[in-house]
């Protein structure tokens, strides 16, 4: 070995990588960790710490991650430990300020909006972060680098004949729609059942599902919009099946004919990637990244302020034009694999570190 040669690290000479996922549920963040983890793991001895990830190494606890980094690994000053959320953030600040451990702390903000208070005095103690676009990046300190989130393009796909997805998936009707995410006023679900209230009477055979959980405080709000689509005697057409195991999702948005993503607040917003990269057009809001997604319209139709009259409006034109929703499932998977490969993602991160470690030999 040449002098000054960093001797190899981890296991198989591969730098060692924690990645801390401390929520009980499976949420958008814990999608998008899923992903650029599990590429992350092609290139290093990774640990995952806290709850499992689809596709991620099984995690291991807490303690056993405070005892693996009692020491630097080898050839590197510290340990890095990616953190997403707030008690992840606590967890790395306790690691390394108050048991001293050679840990340095990178985290991922998508916020385009000012954090509270909390949040704010944890992001201003990590050693990097990396923002998921340049409106992020405006609201946090230590911005090491602009990373768009992206989307596994292996795993999600087009398929083969979408009719035949959608006849595997169980659900009823010859097509379907679908919004995909926390049931709640923020991530616009009542804007969804509206839209869908309006467009299936012109839609024969499509149903519409509403995927996700509510919470407890949002349960009401959740029986609502059941009882609005009964109301509008479509109870049988906009269902509402809960939560969606994640082993699952790809084989059933595959199936789907469009994605629809009305919130009136969104940090990034992943389930239209995940669509894009599976062939399925989308209708959104203009919230998150979602315009950037669309490609100038190439891709789906963003909705002023999430409207369901006008949403309502483009999902009948893009479902009842055969054609134009070839060219829009074409040009969608095209875009997500070109731009917004978690490929792309998990490298650019992972130069983050290497310049974090090179900093600190």
């Amino acid at each position: 070995m040449t002098p000054g040669a960093r001797q190899p690290a981890g296991e198989n000479g591969r730098d060692p990588l924690f990645v801390l996922n401390m929520h009980r549920n499976f949420t958008g963040v814990s999608a998008t960790a899923a992903a650029v983890t599990s590429k992350q793991q092609e290139h290093y001895a990774l640990r995952l710490v806290g709850g499992p990830l689809p596709g991620c190494p099984e995690p291991i606890g807490f303690r056993e991650a405070i005892r693996l980094s009692r020491t630097p690994p080898p050839g590197r000053p510290f340990h890095i430990w990616h953190v997403r959320r707030n008690p992840e953030m606590r967890a790395g600040i306790l690691a390394r300020d108050v048991l001293r451990l050679p840990v340095r702390l990178v985290f991922t903000s998508s916020a385009q909006r000012r954090h509270s208070l909390l949040p704010r005095w944890l992001i201003a103690r990590m050693d990097a972060v990396v923002a998921t676009t340049p409106a992020a990046a405006d609201y946090v300190p230590n911005v090491r680098a602009v990373v768009p989130h992206g989307v596994d393009i292996d795993r999600f796909h087009p398929a083969e004949d979408r009719a035949e997805a959608w006849a595997h998936s169980g659900y009823p009707g010859t097509a379907g729609i679908a919004t995909i995410g926390r049931i709640r006023p923020e991530k616009g679900t009542d804007r969804f059942v509206e839209t869908m209230i309006r467009a299936l009477p012109h839609l024969p055979g499509h149903t519409a599902l509403v995927i996700g959980k509510a919470a407890k405080e949002h349960a009401g709000f959740l029986e609502g919009l059941k009882q609005k689509a009964e109301q509008a005697g479509l109870g049988d057409r906009i269902l509402f099946p809960g939560e969606v195991p994640a082993e699952a999702m790809p084989g059933l948005i595959r199936g789907l004919s469009l994605l629809v993503a009305l919130p009136r607040y969104e940090g990034y917003g992943v389930t239209p990637l995940e669509a894009m990269a599976s062939g399925v057009p989308f209708v959104a809001s203009d919230a998150g990244w979602f315009e950037t997604f669309s490609g100038a319209g190439a891709c789906g139709e963003i909705i002023a302020e999430g409207d369901p009259e006008a949403a309502a409006r483009s999902v009948v034109a893009i479902l009842s034009d055969d054609r134009r929703h070839a060219d829009l499932a074409d040009a969608a998977r095209r875009r997500a694999a070109a731009h917004f490969s978690v490929s792309a993602e998990a490298d650019a991160i992972n130069a983050v570190y290497e310049e974090l470690w090179s900093e600190g030999l």
